[in-house]
């Protein structure tokens, strides 16, 4: 596969006010300290410092700044892979412009002028500094050597596919910034060369500033600002460097220690996905206003076309973080806010459904299990919104199949949530079923697909006529990766009039139940819940063990973990198979490839081969960045064929 992982850098060297020599080597040393990034960004004005003053006007200083550009970019001769970014001020004509400089090779790629140029409160740049604003296109002679000069210079790699425009300090603060016209035109990492000083909750302005910029371009922003060596008289820099990516901050250091370099692994694919899926991100119109000009940007380990184990194995060699779970939260207190975040989006949803139909009747089958546990408290919290709601819950257990523990768990929780538990057996009706049929009344072994899901009908047959006799609205519990791996009964527990858990994974459900659980101060109803959440995952389809549970849906269709894992890539960024192969075995590394690669075979067929019944879904809230509904994100024919990608992942 087409190798587009990079790995990008901000380095804040050590510097002295106006000694071009020291910051140069500086610079210089960093650059080779650092030789396995692919693009190396550096403050603004890095080679002169940022609060020369007056000295900017000093032709001495203009002067050596040229000689040492030149000695830097000497320095890159034999980094191949790399392209560095340094800050200086640059004379051209008839004035002075403060400078980002691309260099890579040995040779210098071409200089960008600073557009937005600021001069208020403790910034007097406009006294040395003219706007690039009006510089496009033009050439710099660089000791008779002509380099591309101009605000619309965009730096391209062919073979990563990476386009790096600029933005200089100011040019980020601004509403009309540089960075979103580029980034129509196609660049897709932006690099800040800043000199920000520090006052109050500055920083956490800053960092907004450049996660909504990334998030809002699709793109990546690396920014760098000046040092604690900047600072002085007046202000106090903190060398705050961040890199963003999609609107997440991977890496961030403030007041760091002198030659502080901070570095991410950034994967373009996933910026090119987003553009493609978001219709509404347009191409900049102006087709002759930018100049495309070569640059060099390694891929990861240097290899353009890449395997999926070489890949995971410089992942993790990289520490590249890859999350287990990457539909839950890792950090505790966003993980609760975000699930008590979710079940007011549900509530609200099925609230919603209630005013407008009028039918306050909520009739729901509840298992022991987690899905209906939760579709449970999402009625209770709409009954919050709409006080006039009535709950009424079914608990339908099938002699010799349903376990102690199951239907315990469902009656207590409906007890110690103030719903009369209406009961309702199941297993005459479907033994007389079966023999209308002409099937056994026994189970005939793991095929028996019959037999299993002429029970999950029957319930759902009982649950509408319920509701119809009741004038009732049937809630429907089934969640995102059942719908995704087809693991529900087709026109069984695969209906309902309004389904409030369609769009979360089952990872995720878990962890919206222990939530609620954990935030109660009623202990009964607590212990409840989190006995429902350490309960296995199952539909209690088959018979029991002596009235244990015996029938272990991970058993059957793996762990949900991992398939929820698969989903989740698949879904939100359209990764290749190998990808997902290559980013599962970094987040788990204990798990033998071969077993990944057998999940992963076995996600796909059944993602495929299961269109079908997602077809057909009854209505529910979206909650996520992702959801199945053939009415909103995602639409995919029903005969689909598989076997590509199949082929694909038997070669990794």
């Amino acid at each position: 596969m087409r190798n587009q992982m990079i790995k990008v850098g901000c380095a804040v060297p050590k510097l002295k006010i106006a000694n071009v020599d020291f910051n140069s080597h500086s610079i210089i040393s960093l650059i080779r300290k650092n030789r396995d990034c692919s693009i190396l960004v550096f403050p603004e004005l890095s080679l002169t410092g940022y609060s020369c003053g007056d000295l900017f006007f000093q032709q001495a200083l203009l002067d050596r700044c040229l000689d040492a550009l030149i000695d830097i970019a000497s320095a890159t001769i034999d980094l191949k892979g790399m392209t560095v970014v340094i800050g200086l001020p640059v004379r051209f004509r008839n004035s002075l412009y403060n400078c980002a400089a691309y260099l890579s090779q040995g040779e210098i790629l071409g200089i960008v002028p600073k557009i937005n140029i600021p001069n208020y409160g403790e910034f007097y740049e406009r006294r040395w500094f003219a706007s690039g604003k009006d510089i496009l296109s033009q050439s710099l002679s660089v000791k008779d050597e002509l380099i591309p000069f101009g605000c619309n210079l965009l730096f391209e790699d062919e073979k990563t596919q990476a386009i790096i425009s600029t933005d200089i300090c100011e040019d980020l603060w601004v509403m009309d910034k540089p960075s979103t016209k580029a980034c129509m035109a196609g660049s897709n990492i932006t690099v800040n060369l800043s000199a920000s000083d520090e006052t109050i909750s500055k920083d956490d302005y800053r960092r907004n500033l450049v996660s909504m910029q990334s998030g809002s371009c699709y793109s990546t922003y690396i920014y760098c600002s000046s040092g604690m060596d900047e600072s002085s008289t007046d202000l106090v820099f903190s060398g705050h460097c961040l890199i963003a990516n999609n609107g997440s901050l991977l890496n961030e250091t403030i007041f760091p220690k002198s030659d502080s370099v901070i570095k991410a692994i950034i994967d373009l694919k996933q910026n090119e996905y987003n553009r493609l899926h978001q219709s509404t991100f347009d191409n900049f119109s102006e087709d002759d206003f930018f100049d495309y000009l070569p640059c060099n940007v390694q891929p990861l380990g240097g290899k353009p076309e890449i395997k999926a184990s070489e890949l995971s194995a410089l992942l993790s060699e990289n520490h590249y973080a890859v999350s287990k779970t990457p539909f839950v939260p890792e950090n505790d207190l966003v993980r609760k806010e975000r699930c008590q975040e979710i079940l007011r989006i549900q509530a609200n949803g099925l609230a919603t459904r209630v005013r407008n139909t009028g039918i306050k009747n909520l009739v729901i089958g509840v298992s022991g299990g987690l899905d209906s546990t939760l579709a449970l408290l999402v009625c209770q919290e709409a009954k919050k919104l709409v006080p006039d709601i009535s709950i009424l819950g079914y608990t339908m257990p099938n002699k010799g199949n349903t376990s102690s523990l199951t239907y315990h768990n469902s009656i207590d929780l409906m007890v110690e949530l103030g719903i009369k538990p209406q009961i309702v057996p199941i297993d005459e009706g479907v033994k007389v079923h079966l023999a209308d049929i002409g099937h056994s009344d026994k189970y005939e072994g793991s095929f028996d697909t019959a037999y299993e899901n002429a029970q999950a009908r029957y319930r759902t047959y009982i649950l509408m006529d319920c509701a119809n006799m009741n004038n009732g609205l049937v809630v429907g519990t089934g969640d995102l990766s059942e719908l995704a791996l087809g693991w529900c009964t087709y026109n069984g527990d695969h209906m309902s009039m309004y389904a409030v858990n369609t769009s979360i994974p089952k990872t995720l459900v878990k962890y919206i139940v222990e939530t609620y659980a954990l935030t109660l101060a009623d202990d009964k109803l607590k212990k409840v819940l989190l006995s429902i959440v350490d309960t296995p995952i199952t539909p209690e389809l088959t018979p029991t063990l002596d009235g244990e549970i015996s029938q272990k849906t991970e058993e059957k269709i793996g762990k949900y973990d991992l398939n929820d894992f698969f989903l989740y890539y698949h879904l939100r960024f359209a990764s290749s198979p190998e990808m997902i192969m290559a980013l599962a075995c970094v987040a788990y590394p204990h798990l033998d490839k071969s077993a990944i690669k057998e999940a992963l075979i076995r996600f796909y067929k059944r993602f495929y081969s299961q269109q079908f019944k997602r077809s057909c879904l009854p209505d529910g809230p979206k909650v996520g960045s992702v959801t199945l509904s053939p009415r909103g994100d995602y639409r995919m024919p029903s005969d689909a064929d598989v076997s590509m990608i199949i082929s694909l992942l038997e070669k990794c």
